[in-house]
Parts: C-alpha cells; sequence; structure tokens
C-alpha cells in the first residue's frame, strides 16, 4: 500500500538529507528541534521534552471473528484522549486507538497509566473490543472500537466511555453500542464494560463523550449522537446519580429533525452544576446545501431535563485539509469543535473554520462566553501562522486562568520537499489575557502524515487528541506518525516548558485575528457544503 511519493522518499532519503536538516522528525524519545525549511522564516527552536506514551503489542488480524472489512493498519494508534487525577496531579490516565482499520474503528482501545507525572507509562486495557477482551459474557462483545473519551472524578475514580461495533454502519445485521468502564485504582486495571445503549441494523452510534461531574462524584454523564438510517442523529444522554451502581436509560435530549443531525455533543459542567451539551448540528438546507452549526442545550437540574432551543454559538465553515501535491485529503476535526471550562466558569471553545482565508483554508477559530453559554463572543483566529492550513485543536484552561490550544499546520510542507511526504508539525499556542493574544510553542515535527494510517476520509491521526493541565503546565497527548517508513504511528506526550523565559521555543506573541468583513463568495460557500457532505457521508462509508 506504499504511495509513489512514499517510495520515492525511501530510496531518496540519502540525497536529501540536508533539505530536511531541521524539520526534525521525531524518534520514539525526545523530540527533535526545528529549524526552518529551504526558504522558511521560522526562528530555530530547541528540542522539546517528549515521551511516548503507546507501547507495541500484538493482536492477532483474526482476534476480532468477524469478515475482513478494509485494510488493518497492525502498529497505528490514534486519537488521543488524556485526564490527570484531581485527587493526585501525578496520575494521568490516557486512551487512544489501536490498530485502526481503513474502514473504521479498531482492533483494541488502547489504555495507559502513569503515576510519576507523564515520564513513565504502565499499558491497561478494557473489554471495549473481542480484541481486549469483550466476549459473549460481557458487553465487549464487538468486533471493533472507536471514540474513546477518559474523565475522572473528584474522588479519584476513572470512567472511560467507547464506541463498539460489528459490521458496516447501518448495513443489515451491524451492531453498534456506548460501553462504559471504570477504574479505582488511577487507571492500572479496569471494570468490565457497561452497555448504555446497545443497537442493531438501522441505527448507530457515533462519537460520544463522558464527563465526571467535578462537584459530585456520584454523578457521570454520556452523550453521544444516535444516527437513525441515513436520515436523522439525535443528541442521546444517559447519566449515573451513584457513581455507576446503576446507569438511567438512554434517551433523547435533542432532535434537530428530518434529515439533520448533530455530532460531536460534549457535556461541560459549570461551577454553579449547570450542564452545558455543545454540539455541530448538520442540517440540510434548499438546494441540496448543507451547513455545519455549532450549538449548545443547556440543564439545571443534572439532566433530568434541557432546555428546548438550542442556542447557536457559531456556524462552522470549514474546507477541510488536503495534501497541496495532489489534494489528497487528510481526515481532520472539521465535522467537530473542542471545549473546555475554567474555574470562573467561562466557556472556551476552538474549531477548524475557513472565515479567516475568505474559503481558502483553515484555520483554527476560537471563541468563548462568560454567561454561561447565553451569548458568544465573535469567533477570532488563534494559530500562529495564519496562511498555511491548520487543523484538528484541543482546546484546554487552567484554573489560573490560561488557555491553551493545540493544532497540527503545514506550514514546512514547503514545495522543495513536498515530492518526499506530507510534513506537519503540532503546535501549542497559549494565552493569560482572555484569548486577545498568544504565544506559540513546537511540540513536534516535522512528521509525515502519508505514513498515518489512511481511511476513505484521508490520512488519520484521529478526530480529536487529548490535553489535560496540572497547576502550571499544560499536557498536550497526539498522535504522529513514525519514522521507520513504514505506515506506523506512536502517541505522545510534551512537556512544554513553564515560562517563556526558559526556552527559545516560544515564538513572538500576536494578537488573536479577525475575520475579515467580506462574506464568502458563492464558490467558497459551496467548497464548505461539499466539505461537510463529504465527511458526514465519509463517515457513513468509511466508519469512526
Amino acid at each position: 500500500m506504499s504511495h509513489p511519493k512514499l517510495r520515492m522518499r525511501s530510496a531518496a532519503r540519502a540525497g536529501v538529507t540536508a533539505a530536511l536538516v531541521g524539520l526534525g522528525a521525531c524518534s520514539n524519545g525526545s523530540g527533535g528541534g526545528l529549524a526552518p525549511a529551504t526558504g522558511g522564516t521560522a526562528p530555530p527552536f530547541t528540542a522539546v521534552t517528549q515521551v511516548r506514551v503507546s507501547q507495541p503489542v500484538s493482536l492477532p488480524p483474526n482476534c476480532d471473528a468477524a469478515a475482513t472489512e478494509g485494510t488493518l493498519y497492525p502498529g497505528t494508534v490514534v486519537e488521543a484522549s488524556v485526564a490527570v487525577s484531581p485527587t493526585n496531579s501525578s496520575n494521568l490516565i490516557a486512551t487512544w486507538q489501536q490498530n485502526r482499520w481503513s474502514s473504521g474503528g479498531s482492533q483494541a482501545i488502547g489504555i495507559a497509566a502513569s503515576f510519576d507525572g507523564g515520564n513513565s507509562w504502565t499499558a491497561s486495557s478494557a473489554a471495549f473490543s473481542r480484541c481486549s477482551g469483550g466476549s459473549s459474557a460481557n458487553a465487549g462483545d464487538y468486533a471493533r472500537t472507536s471514540n474513546a473519551w477518559i474523565s475522572i472524578a473528584p474522588n479519584g475514580v476513572a470512567w472511560a466511555l467507547a464506541l463498539s461495533f460489528t459490521g458496516q454502519l447501518l448495513a443489515n445485521g451491524s451492531t453498534s453500542g456506548m460501553l462504559v468502564a471504570n477504574s479505582v485504582d488511577g487507571g492500572s486495571t479496569w471494570s468490565l464494560p457497561v452497555a448504555l445503549i446497545q443497537d442493531g441494523s438501522g441505527f448507530f452510534n457515533d462519537k460520544g463523550a463522558i464527563t465526571a461531574d467535578p462537584n459530585d462524584s456520584n454523578f457521570v454523564y454520556a452523550v453521544w449522537d444516535r444516527l437513525a438510517g441515513q436520515t436523522t442523529g439525535p443528541s442521546y444522554f444517559s447519566s449515573t446519580t451513584n457513581a455507576g451502581s446503576t446507569w438511567n436509560a438512554a434517551r433523547n435530549i435533542y432532535d434537530p429533525g428530518p434529515n439533520n443531525q448533530t455530532i460531536g455533543n460534549l457535556i461541560l459542567v459549570l461551577p454553579d452544576g449547570k450542564l452545558v451539551n455543545l454540539f455541530n448540528e448538520i442540517d440540510s438546507v434548499g438546494g441540496g446545501a448543507t451547513t455545519a452549526t455549532l450549538k449548545a442545550i443547556t440543564s439545571t437540574d443534572q439532566g433530568n431535563t434541557w432546555s428546548a432551543t438550542a442556542v447557536t454559538v457559531s456556524q462552522i465553515t470549514a474546507v477541510g485539509t488536503v495534501d497541496p501535491s495532489d489534494n489528497t485529503p487528510v481526515r481532520d476535526s472539521s465535522l467537530l469543535f473542542t471545549a473546555a471550562v475554567g474555574a470562573s466558569g467561562i466557556i472556551y471553545v476552538a474549531w477548524q473554520d475557513a472565515r479567516f482565508s475568505q474559503g481558502d483554508h483553515d484555520g483554527i477559530a476560537f471563541t468563548q462566553s462568560a454567561d454561561e453559554g447565553v451569548t458568544w463572543a465573535t469567533p477570532v483566529q488563534v494559530n500562529a501562522e495564519p496562511t498555511v492550513q491548520a487543523f484538528t485543536p484541543t482546546l484546554d484552561v487552567r484554573a489560573d486562568g490560561t488557555i491553551a490550544v493545540t493544532y497540527f499546520d503545514l506550514r514546512n510542507d514547503t514545495p522543495d520537499v513536498s515530492a518526499l511526504g506530507l510534513y506537519a508539525d503540532c503546535w501549542l499556542v497559549e494565552s493569560t489575557d482572555a484569548g486577545q493574544s498568544f504565544t506559540e510553542s513546537h511540540l513536534s515535527g516535522s512528521f509525515d502524515l502519508r505514513l498515518a494510517p489512511k481511511t476513505t476520509s484521508g490520512y488519520f491521526l484521529g478526530d480529536y487528541q487529548g490535553l489535560a493541565h496540572q497547576a502550571t503546565a499544560f499536557l498536550p497527548l497526539y498522535a504522529q506518525p513514525d519514522v521507520a517508513g513504514t505506515i506506523a504511528t506512536d502517541v505522545f506526550i510534551s512537556f512544554p516548558p513553564a515560562t517563556a523565559a526558559a526556552t527559545a521555543r516560544v515564538r513572538q506573541r500576536f494578537a488573536a485575528r479577525a475575520a475579515p468583513a467580506a462574506v464568502f463568495t458563492a464558490a467558497a460557500r459551496q467548497r464548505i457544503s461539499e466539505r461537510i457532505r463529504f465527511m458526514r457521508t465519509q463517515r457513513l462509508k468509511g466508519g469512526p
């Protein structure tokens, strides 16, 4: 399955070392420093401390006990999630997809725990699929699993949610479920999973998130979208009020109407206990157009009832990421968003959006609400290099109000090296002035996205990545390709310096940028609509 340019890259490696000096492709250990590619203008960066979290595993190809559908990429891990224990900030738990299939999902959910702040990790697993202990004797009797999410309650109990499924999406004989497991020992061992919902043909449960209530360890909330055929996908919700002894029956809490769906549902808990469920509503509108709108509903009684009307946060106007040399798509987060709530109750949200380039390419949009989601600030751009494609943001906020966003971009995929690969870097920007200005740190790269597993939606590192924090430091967790010349990826954690003065890695501070006043052209709006339809359709074909 080698790409022609990958073969050329391998053959020509010895002869092009000079062209790649400073691109800093990272090995499994410390990250490489970044100097500008030929013709580049970025200042040099010092090395970043980087630790590999994922570990080699051996899962037999037939451990799923199902017919082969698509291409299996052994040795790949994608889509990271991470949480820090409120009872012990040295205890971190990470999850990811292990051994990705091109046609959707993975063989297992990888899990690892750290008890020294992320410097070393011990692998564990939960029975979310047959390849990791699921069977007819428990709820994990599924061929594949995906979309892992992790959250830790105030008492230190960790909760993991995963989508598990068998068979092509929505096809005859397919099954899917949302499964939850918990750990009472910091992520070293896990309970057998509990099914919050299980469906057969005609329905598919997708893109879940789990949130442990930071105010009360008895309450944990799970939310996802439930596709009913290819015509609608309401938001579904389940919760426990007794620390997992029982779970309330899953139910519809928001219906976008016929031919529409939600995706990316995520519950935030505000300091006063109010729940805010954010989601992207994909609507089919007149003339064959499709729109994506970031919306929110709220609950003041721990999810028993929800507001009848959704508040609009913003339109999501993404065109998606592509390989500039041949327009091969990159599967990014153009249908999704990332969000967090600060100690003061301010809600922060970021997502991919092309409004800042008038539809030419995606940047990273950022908005916030200081009134519990009733009104929202005009979105601004927060990626440092506005002229290049930026994608898959992940947002977090510390108790001191410092905001961080990680993302990938293609600034170093310059024409002189583009024939050798599709080069991306991972970055972190931080703001200490409520999102008015940011400084940028280089986390990793450049690495070749053509060495990531390829789905029907394109090269894939995950629909999202992980970002958590300790008292004075952010902890980015993300997938990146290896450098061996074969399709392989790992999950890494980086440790940015605590202060800008401690390193030369921080770029010049930049101000968040407003979008231009001009509206999208008709051609740009068509590109945006086509991207929404493409990603929506490919998720049904290529899986979660």
